[in-house]
């Protein structure tokens, strides 16, 4: 489960005190350590009662500038700062199955009940509210192929909240949550690792009850575009898809870049020789995607050749 850090009850800072304490070029997320020795600088911001409220009303009476501008996330979360490539710090809203947004929306939009672990670390601390429970799980990364369907050693550790005051450490590629709703609308402020190659890690989702991988979570748009790049009538657009499919250094743009080249075929059985390269690659993971998507394939040949 993620790492509870020990803070003691200190002082409260303002968000000006973290961001300078962060911008230490000491400070580096990608190292547990590190990260950890964030912790108590984050407690003190939690014990500022006020802050949170007053970048709300500022952000109002904005019309939510700044957050058009550097918010990438919904409603559910307030940027706070974003000012550099190794962190940002933000706020999370947590409805309860009693709160109108909640009944409104469903649990979707707060990913509520999507088994997950984090490409990221990320410390956490509960601000408002009871907090929202999760249960924990631990399994190890570098065991995982990374297949959907694919068996798992999840270990489950506890069911526990995140609350008032209480500050963890995700680690990435370690920690997993069932995230649950929280008994009373409540509010998470955290400090995210940041990094430009954040969207080529994996991020998977799971389930529990089976221990399997059920799918992977992490998307670019660079997917898309080789939809489009495959498809395309200039001839170096393809070449482009074919050079991902052979050397990209993300697998899964790899074999993304494979199904679009195999989707891209006059006819079926060229493309299911498209990925039959694939399934021959010695990257487990390209080599077992081809193969269940040639198997998809295979399964859905009579409807595809009727609709021919």
């Amino acid at each position: 489960m993620p790492r509870i850090i020990p803070c003691p009850d200190m002082d409260p800072i303002a968000l000006a005190d973290l961001v300078q304490v962060l911008n230490d070029e000491r400070f580096d997320p990608a190292d547990e350590e590190s990260f950890a020795a964030a912790g108590p600088w984050l407690k003190r911001l939690a014990a500022n009662r006020r802050f949170l409220a007053d970048i709300a009303v500022a952000e109002l009476k904005d019309r939510c500038g700044k957050q058009e501008r550097e918010n990438r996330y919904s409603s559910q979360v307030i940027m706070l700062h974003r000012a550099s490539e190794k962190y940002f710090i933000r706020a999370n809203f947590w409805p309860s199955p009693k709160d109108s947004v909640f009944k409104a929306s469903g649990t979707s939009p707060f990913f509520y009940h999507v088994p997950h672990d984090h490409n990221f670390s990320f410390l956490t601390v509960g601000y408002l509210g009871p907090g929202y429970w999760s249960e924990y799980y631990e399994y190890d990364y570098e065991d995982v192929v990374g297949l959907p369907g694919e068996r798992v050693d999840l270990r489950f550790v506890e069911k526990a909240k995140l609350d008032p005051g209480k500050v963890m450490l995700y680690r990435a590629h370690r920690d997993v949550h069932n995230q649950l709703p929280a008994d009373e609308m409540s509010v998470s402020i955290n400090i995210m690792e940041a990094s430009p190659k954040l969207p080529f890690l994996a991020q998977y989702r799971f389930d529990p009850a089976k221990c399997e991988i059920a799918g992977v979570l992490t998307r670019s748009s660079s997917e898309a575009l080789l939809a489009l790049a495959a498809n395309h009538d200039a001839g170096n657009a393809r070449d482009l898809v074919e050079s991902f499919a052979r050397h990209h250094p993300c697998e899964r743009l790899q074999f993304a870049a494979l199904r679009e080249l195999a989707a891209a075929e006059a006819n079926m059985d060229e493309g299911l020789a498209v990925l039959a390269r694939g399934r021959a690659s010695p990257n487990r993971f390209v080599a077992g995607m081809a193969a269940q998507e040639m198997a998809k394939v295979e399964a859905a040949r009579s409807w595809i050749e009727r609709g021919a």
